[in-house]
């Protein structure tokens, strides 16, 4: 009989005594709910002296803001677990540390990242961390390569990929990014003066196509291990410092996945800081973000390339040349997935604040207009935009 329940926050004070790894529990001795996202629980747990010292998060069973008409597996706890366990392995100075995790309970220990920040809060306020995107770039490059068939056995890999199987939530990605944005759907949430742009994607064939493929892909290319949600609300960031947090998508899937996603959150923000900022502040903060989407590729793909050269185990994809091949294909994926970012997150239910807290509605509908613009034109092109720059000046064209 399982032995899950729903944590209060006393439950998390004492969870964390029995397993938060402090020299002195009993000095643990409140904890604060922050969870602010639909899937889990988050408690941050205090000391005597109102000093924050780790993180229990529990998943729960359902969706928060739909409510127990959307049941969720409880086995995420253990895959995003697992997930950070693995990525933390090879990238440990960008991803979270989790200390403890108990798969009956759903629950996980990390550590406490107070003297971070999440990332889209900071580019919503047009806060500038200059190492970010390339930091972001290495955790991208360390965590797939290290989990993919470059280095990998193949018994090795098909045993990982069998580990991380993850169908119920990897279905929530398919329908929110392929599925629901191209159809009338109940769950779609856009100004209604963006219903004639809306409808059309559903009727644009070529589009529909593009984003079939990316669809397929995302099904069927177990690349390597993807943290699944990499966005700028799962990513926390100080001074000279990137911690990549909430992995409960990770699966086995194409490397362009997760930096597609990646890039889409920026653009995201480049969309919307007109909205948000002054138009001198937000001026200089849209070409922060092409620099940032620039920075991004360019550290992955430098250092994905310095590791394939180093560390590929099999004969046929060390030969010269083949790893550069690859990350042409990925690059293509990239682009691709990045458009369905875009429109999933303005035309979908996962709104996000880069949009929300524009504050005046004519100026909130364009930023959205821009988004989903972008977004179509990301999928229809991406077999034709040969590098990082001539993508900024493809985005510079579409906004």
């Amino acid at each position: 009989m399982s032995q899950y329940r729903t944590f209060t926050a006393a439950d998390a004070v004492e969870y964390a005594k029995k397993f938060g790894g402090v020299d002195d529990p009993s000095t643990l001795v409140s904890a604060e709910e922050i969870g602010d996202g639909n899937l889990n629980l988050v408690f941050k747990i205090y000391d005597n002296q109102g000093k924050s010292r780790v993180v229990v998060k529990q998943a729960l069973p359902y969706v928060r803001c739909v409510g127990e008409s959307w049941p969720l597996t409880l086995d995420r706890a253990r895959l995003e677990a697992q997930t950070l366990v693995e990525h933390y392995k090879h990238c440990p100075q960008h991803t979270v540390q989790i200390t403890h995790y108990d798969a009956e309970l759903a629950v996980m220990v990390m550590e406490d990242l107070s003297s971070h920040r999440i990332w889209r809060g900071e580019l919503v306020q047009g806060v500038y961390y200059p190492e970010a995107s390339r930091q972001l770039g290495e955790y991208l490059a360390q965590t797939l390569f290290h989990t993919s068939d470059f280095i990998l056995h193949p018994h090795q890999k098909k045993t990982e990929v069998a580990r991380f199987i993850n169908p119920e939530m990897c279905e929530i990605t398919e329908d929110l990014f392929f599925n629901d944005p191209y159809t009338d759907h109940e769950r779609n949430k856009y100004p209604e003066a963006l219903e004639p742009l809306v409808a059309s994607l559903r009727h644009d064939d070529a589009l529909r196509i593009a984003v079939a493929g990316l669809k397929h892909r995302f099904f069927a290319n177990a690349e390597a291990l993807l943290h699944g949600d990499i966005h700028s609300g799962s990513i926390f960031v100080a001074d000279g410092s990137l911690k990549a947090i909430d992995a409960e998508f990770g699966y086995f899937g194409p490397i362009g996945f997760d930096v597609g996603t990646a890039l889409g959150n920026l653009l995201i923000n480049y969309c919307g800081l007109p909205g948000l900022l002054a138009p001198r502040e937000a001026a200089d903060g849209r070409e922060q973000r092409l620099s940032d989407v620039r920075d991004v590729w360019i550290a992955f793909a430098h250092r994905f390339l310095e590791l394939a050269e180093d560390k590929t185990t099999d004969v046929a994809m060390a030969y010269p040349g083949y790893a550069q091949a690859f990350l042409r294909k990925v690059w293509a994926d990239t682009i691709g997935y990045c458009g369905t970012e875009l429109i999933r997150r303005t035309v979908g239910m996962s709104h996000v604040a880069d949009m929300k807290l524009i504050k005046d509605e004519a100026m909130r509908t364009e930023c959205i207009r821009n988004a989903i613009t972008l977004g179509r034109t990301l999928i229809l092109a991406a077999d034709h935009i040969e590098d990082v720059e001539a993508l900024l000046a493809r985005i510079r064209q579409a906004v």
